[in-house]
């Protein structure tokens, strides 16, 4: 049982925003549902994924971030949601459970896992070692900044999910159990 559940009779704005993503992947996620509580959260949250979707960062390396991200804040709703999404965007079993484990086998993928892992453990104090790793990986300085919005945005939602108790209403995916 969610501790916020999702908006039962959100605003107007709210609405149109969830009859938007409804038309476009043919559901509204409970998370999206709850966060129409509040309409400028909803929009923001909807505006900065479109924004970071025409960024450098391919849709396979932005599932990667919000893997690795999950799976180090334990959030089983978005651990399940990017496992599905991550499939549709062409990453392979394999390669899902390379970016929970933080050891993904190709060069660019596992900067840009590491990197993710190291804002999300250091809550964004990075060291020398961990921006010359990221460098050494083949990322460039723009390629570390859009790593690290679509990390703040998946600590977003990660946080979300664990203040809500979202219900998953995705192929449930268990932290720590990465195949």
């Amino acid at each position: 049982m969610p501790r916020i559940a999702p908006a039962a009779h959100p605003a107007p704005e709210a609405q149109a925003l969830l009859d938007g993503v409804k038309a476009k992947i043919g559901m509204v996620p409970n998370l999206y549902a709850t966060l129409a509580h509040a309409p400028v959260a909803l929009e923001s949250f909807l505006q900065s994924g479109d924004t970071l979707g025409r960024g450098r960062l391919s849709a396979k390396e932005r599932e990667l971030v919000a893997l690795a991200a999950a799976e180090l804040n334990s959030c089983a709703y978005c651990l399940s949601a990017h496992t599905a999404i991550a499939k549709g965007a062409g990453l392979s079993a394999e390669a899902i459970a390379q970016a929970r484990l933080g050891q993904p086998s190709e060069a660019r993928a596992a900067a840009i896992v590491n990197l993710t892992r190291a804002i999300v453990r250091e809550q964004g104090k990075l060291s020398q070692a961990d921006l010359a790793a990221a460098f050494a990986g083949g990322l460039t300085e723009g390629d570390l900044v859009e790593v690290l919005a679509v990390t703040v945005r998946n600590i977003f939602t990660n946080y979300a999910n664990h203040i809500f108790d979202t219900m998953i209403d995705f192929p449930a995916v268990t932290p720590g159990k990465a195949a």
